[in-house]
């Protein structure tokens, strides 16, 4: 199969019986999706100054002639308050806290913008018939990956929704991975953590999970991610074609 790191015909997927799953650039083309919403940051951040806008996009990891985000940057992988204090530190004038704030609001709004990498509805409904318990964390707030699920109708497919703001640390500490483990019952090596940024590679390995799978549709790429990941697909439904058609039964 292309875009794959590592020998996926020597690999036995059997025992995964959970998928954990990142949202942006994940779930969600990066660029095409925060592209528009990290140029919104800059400029409520900017008050409006747009050469500060430039700046504090630049000092997040953003390209604004191109869109595209640095991989493992500040807005590639930082949630809202560490984005709201990194725009402080770069100049913006206002307080850390109250940007936090305007920031989440605009983040809840966001699925507006957001390019799906599939027909998500489907793809997760795929998984949930296989059995798989499914979960979500996220350095978004937990509203917004709610908002995400509620628009592209998967939210009854997933067990787990879990953002930097629902109290079980942020990325790249295991909490959310650990949580989502015993939220559904499984062992850390009967799940998968999926993401397409190193954070999500080193949370999975964090918290010994099963299987650590990046993906392309985000800011990083196969240099930036072979490292930390022990496979790096194109996108989800490469790495859901290699699961077996029945999840395993939740461990004890």
């Amino acid at each position: 199969m292309a875009g794959e790191t590592g020998d996926v015909v020597d690999r036995d997927f059997s025992h995964i019986a959970g998928i954990l799953f990142d949202k942006d650039g994940t779930l969600l083309h990066y660029d095409a999706s925060w592209g528009p919403v990290n140029r919104e940051a800059a400029r409520i951040a900017s008050g409006g100054d747009a050469d500060l806008e430039m700046r504090l996009l630049q000092a997040g990891g953003m390209d604004p002639v191109s869109g595209h985000t640095r991989a493992d940057s500040l807005l590639a992988a930082g949630n809202a308050a560490e984005i709201a204090a990194g725009f402080v530190s770069a100049g913006a004038p206002m307080d850390v806290a109250d940007l936090t704030r305007q920031l989440d609001a605009l983040f809840v709004r966001s699925a507006e913008y957001s390019v799906p990498v599939t027909d998500l509805a489907a793809f997760f409904g795929a998984l949930k018939a296989r059995g798989l318990k499914l979960g979500i964390a996220s350095s978004d707030n937990e509203e917004a990956i709610r908002q995400t699920a509620i628009r592209f109708g998967f939210i009854d497919h997933v067990d787990f929704i879990c953002g930097y703001d629902s109290g079980f640390g942020v990325k790249p500490k295991p909490g959310m991975f650990l949580k989502f483990c015993e939220v559904v019952g499984l062992e850390p090596e009967q799940v998968a953590m999926v993401g397409d940024n190193n954070h999500d590679m080193h949370m999975g390995e964090a918290a010994g999970a099963g299987i650590k799978v990046a993906v392309l549709t985000g800011t990083g790429s196969r240099q930036t991610l072979s490292t930390a990941a022990d496979l790096c697909l194109d996108d989800i439904s490469a790495f859901a074609a290699l699961l077996p058609v029945s999840a395993p039964a939740a461990a004890g």
